[in-house]
């Protein structure tokens, strides 16, 4: 699992509100079938806003990190064709391009017991 922070470009939060109502309703079993197609278990998207502009903090679970993003990045599937131009045009990150750093590390992970 891990957990990322994307800014939002200004003037896109209500595109990126959009966004994530278009994969919950209409697009939501392609969001299902293709994420489960690429081995994704979970994931949650919370908006936080800060003085310095919104930002997205993603929640992502994958069996195999690495392979998650690179299918994504590479996959002509519909959906993650139009997935891929929604986050260039609102966060400014291509996914079909290596990311330019290594996954976020984590450093606490605690749960109840």
């Amino acid at each position: 699992s891990l957990a990322m922070a994307f800014p939002i470009l200004p003037g896109k939060t209500e595109q990126w509100k959009h966004f994530v109502q278009e994969m919950a309703g209409p697009r939501r079993s392609e969001y299902e079938a293709s994420n489960k197609r690429i081995g994704a278990t979970r994931a949650a998207l919370f908006l936080q806003q800060t003085p310095q502009g919104d930002m997205v903090v993603v929640y992502q679970e994958a069996a195999d990190m690495p392979h998650f993003f690179e299918a994504m990045g590479m996959s002509q599937e519909p959906y993650f064709v139009w997935f891929r131009e929604q986050v260039k045009e609102i966060h400014g990150v291509d996914f079909s391009q290596p990311l330019p750093g290594p996954l976020p590390e984590a450093f606490m992970d605690w749960r109840a017991s």
